[in-house]
């Protein structure tokens, strides 16, 4: 039996304008143990004005972990969304992230599927997603990192659609990032759909789902942030007591919008967790 940790999705400064540096002092102060930074290629300006939070895989990877230890957190993946319909874009762009994760000690490098494009049927969307893992899972078996495919898009938002992207490739290295957030807004009971996919869950973005979004239920098949962790609708013992029994550590990666959600967050699933 695993345990089950708490970190935080670096999304949660985004609103407050906060830089990669400023988002991690204040996840050490508030007490998560975990981190999960977005990173990119090359320059963005807002991240190098300080203004967004994003981390460039151009930069020193050692310096994103010497930051961390500074504060005390570690990270408990990266999040590296990328279209898998398109490779000239995901396969350099994740094999990036992989060499990047391996650099620091980082388990896992968390994509969806992303949007496909308007002229590509079924079929051969998910051929082209094979093609995508095949390659990205060559330099995965050989840095020992795990991706994670979320649910968050047109293919992923059910259990099937998920399920079958996470077995394109026959690797040990392709693993499930599951969002309970999106999960229950696209329209899935959250909780039935975890069950289902628990036995390739390997990280899990705790996402709750409140106020405003309600009214997108069935509409949407994901969304960037949630509300704070038991001000929604997600039952998170219930979604503890699913996980727990897992052989591995999970890292339950707070997804909400603001910096006091994530400290709201923090409080309550250290209670029921």
């Amino acid at each position: 039996m695993g345990r089950i940790l708490i970190g935080v999705n670096m999304e949660f400064v985004r609103s407050a304008d906060k830089s990669f540096a400023e988002g991690v002092r204040i996840a050490g102060e508030m007490g998560y143990e975990f981190i999960e930074p977005m990173v990119h290629n090359g320059r963005e300006l807002l991240s190098e004005a300080g203004y967004f939070h994003s981390y460039s895989m151009d930069e020193d990877p050692l310096a994103m972990r010497e930051l961390c230890d500074r504060h005390g957190v570690k990270i408990s993946g990266l999040s590296a969304h990328c279209p898998l319909m398109r490779p000239e874009i995901s396969v350099p762009y994740l094999q990036k992230a992989i060499r990047f994760a391996a650099d620091i000690g980082v388990p896992i490098v968390n994509t969806d599927e992303g949007i496909k494009p308007e002229w590509m049927d079924d079929e051969h969307a998910f051929q082209v997603m094979k093609y995508t893992l095949t390659q990205v899972l060559k330099t995965a078996d050989r840095y020992g990192v795990f991706v994670g495919i979320e649910d968050h898009q047109i293919y992923s938002k059910t259990t099937e659609g998920l399920l079958r992207i996470a077995t394109l490739v026959d690797s040990e290295y392709l693993q499930i990032n599951y969002d309970t957030g999106n999960a229950f807004i696209s329209g899935n009971d959250p909780y039935e759909m975890l069950e289902a996919v628990k036995h390739k869950l390997y990280h899990l973005h705790a996402k709750d789902i409140g106020g405003v979004q309600m009214a997108e239920r069935g509409q949407v098949t994901g969304v960037p942030v949630g509300v704070a962790c038991g001000e929604g609708v997600i039952d998170w013992k219930r979604v503890a007591d699913i996980v727990r029994p897992l052989p591995r550590d999970i890292v339950f990666s707070v997804e909400c919008g603001t910096i006091e959600q994530a400290r709201t967050s923090l409080d309550h699933l250290r209670r029921v967790v």
